[in-house]
């Protein structure tokens, strides 16, 4: 298929997997981002700050918020319906009791560290509260908003609990369609994979269904995984690079968030978070005893069912038959996410001077054209 300038980089000019020669199966959508998704928007606020020696309270500082509006910053409590699969439960993901009974949830999601999952939540909630539109929340008085972690403790001052108010808000005030920053920014930005630095990743797929194009897409904050098990295009590129003596305990986890336009109700939405935590296990994840693997998957579909709370409400519904293109288009699009977030990385030095290596394009190329993986680009 032709790439799109946004397949092959991201806005800060570095190469995605796909620009770089990665194969991966299905049909991105326009910018293979999350944001193919109708209305939804993606904010970051990234805070990167001192050098040396960890004092905790000042530094080093190296960590940020990710925001995401399932309707857009111009409809901040817009809700969605939703379904959650916790895969491995060492993390934290706030509002799930509530997703687990109602079926959806409102307003933005939130993605941090983990000792900032919770400010994240409270100020999500009191900056919704002022900013929500009249009319737009009509079913209670009070929000339990979504706010998710992975640890950044290698690289930053976690301790110090250096998210502020004005961080998360900054998260929303960023929101945007279109490109996305990935790598290091907002929540993903002290974030390891496989033992490269990682952090923020999206991808999209496209799927044909009873005559209609339909988007799934998928956003990682994607802190997982040991060097030797790392597959990339099916192949073991992990034991070709090898970590050394300073290889570690895994300590990381993932969130996946998974968007669509199709319209899927709340069990349909729990099944295609199930199928999200596939897509870890396509790069070489195994959710270990320390991680905390954690899916959302929501439908923008729906919004007048959505706000409907006396009466009947008529939403509409995907088939079952159709839901198999979904879970596909899923696994591919949180696979791919994980991939961009590594590709998106720089070689980063936070935390008494721990350094994660940034990916070695060049060498990961040498790699799948010896085993005619490579896709060459133009």
């Amino acid at each position: 298929m032709k790439l799109t300038p946004s397949h092959k980089t991201s806005p800060s000019g570095r190469l995605r997997a796909r620009g770089a020669g990665v194969p991966f199966l299905g049909t991105p959508g326009e910018h293979n981002s999350i944001t193919d998704v109708g209305p939804v928007e993606v904010g970051y606020c990234t805070l990167i700050e001192g050098e040396g020696p960890r004092v905790v309270g000042k530094g080093p500082i190296r960590t940020g918020v990710t925001a995401i509006f399932p309707q857009g910053r111009a409809k901040p409590a817009a809700g969605a319906y939703a379904g959650y699969f916790n895969m491995s439960g060492n993390g934290e993901m706030s509002g799930m009791a509530f997703v687990e009974e109602r079926g959806r949830f409102d307003g933005p999601i939130t993605l941090t560290n983990t000792h900032s999952c919770g400010i994240a939540r409270d100020v999500t909630a009191k900056w919704l509260f002022e900013n929500m539109k009249e009319g737009e929340k009509n079913d209670q008085p009070f929000f339990l908003p979504v706010s998710a972690e992975t640890c950044d403790i290698r690289l930053s001052d976690m301790n110090g609990h250096h998210i502020k108010a004005e961080h998360v808000v900054a998260a929303f005030e960023d929101a945007r369609s279109g490109p996305i920053k990935e790598g290091s920014v907002g929540g993903g930005t002290g974030m390891r994979s496989y033992e490269f630095k990682a952090g923020s990743g999206t991808s999209s797929r496209l799927v044909e269904y009873e005559g209609k194009t339909y988007t799934v897409g998928a956003f990682v904050q994607s802190n997982f995984g040991k060097r030797h098990l790392f597959h990339l295009a099916g192949i073991p590129v992990g034991l070709e690079i090898p970590v050394g003596a300073e290889a570690a305990d895994e300590t990381g986890s993932i969130i996946g968030i998974v968007a669509t336009d199709a319209p899927m109700l709340p069990h349909h939405l729990r099944r295609i978070a199930r199928r999200a935590a596939f897509g870890i296990a396509r790069s070489g994840g195994i959710a270990s005893n320390e991680s905390g693997d954690l899916f959302l998957a929501f439908s923008t579909a729906n919004q007048e069912a959505l706000m409907h709370h006396i009466g009947v409400s008529r939403p509409e519904s995907l088939g079952e038959h159709g839901m198999s293109p979904f879970y596909e288009a899923t696994i591919q699009a949180v696979d791919e996410a994980i991939i961009n977030s590594i590709f998106g990385a720089e070689t980063m030095t936070g935390a008494d001077g721990y350094t994660s290596p940034g990916l070695p394009v060049e060498r990961i190329q040498r790699i799948l054209r010896r085993h005619s993986r490579l896709v060459e680009i133009d």
